[in-house]
């Protein structure tokens, strides 16, 4: 069984005194989570999906898209969100899945503006989808340095596009 739900409960507790967003997806990622799931995370209680449902759904996007090295997960969790507050529940909602498109590529303009790159191969260095790569990036902590900044500057980006 794992222990995981309870760091979000820890996540939650901090709330009140005083971590902001970006802290608590940095405080989720350090307990073990991906980049997207860290993001994710952080927004989706208050678009009505519970952290665990939302750690859930973001798994497999985690390590640039199934640990492949392609878009950065943190990236990918912002675009969850988006989807999550803006995207259409049905397919006759075009206006709705236009708007979320235009939202998410502003997203990704100001996240590559801000980092260079949205592939997490690039952003890294390495190419975390080779054995080779992965063990680089181990060996050289860029999951404990590089993607705890990546991870606070898509949830910073993404809170400043949700106040706008």
């Amino acid at each position: 069984k794992s222990t995981r739900p309870d760091h979000f409960n820890a996540a939650r507790r901090r709330e009140g005194d005083g971590m902001n967003r970006a802290d608590r997806a940095v405080s989720i990622h350090k307990a073990g989570f991906n980049c997207a799931q860290s993001v994710f995370s952080v927004f989706a209680p208050e678009l009505g999906l519970e952290m665990g449902a939302a750690a859930r759904t973001a798994t497999a996007f985690g390590g640039g898209i199934a640990r492949s090295g392609a878009t950065c997960g943190a990236v990918t969790g912002a675009l969850m969100a988006i989807g999550l507050r803006y995207g259409n529940g049905g397919p006759e909602d075009k206006e709705a899945k236009d708007r979320t498109y235009g939202i998410a590529r502003e997203f990704m303009r100001r996240f590559e503006k801000s980092r260079g790159a949205l592939a997490c191969r690039e952003l890294l260095g390495c190419d975390i989808g080779t054995p080779e790569g992965y063990a680089k990036a181990r060996g050289q902590g860029l999951f404990d340095s590089v993607c705890v900044e990546l991870v606070r500057d898509a949830v910073l980006i993404l809170e400043e596009m949700l106040s706008e």
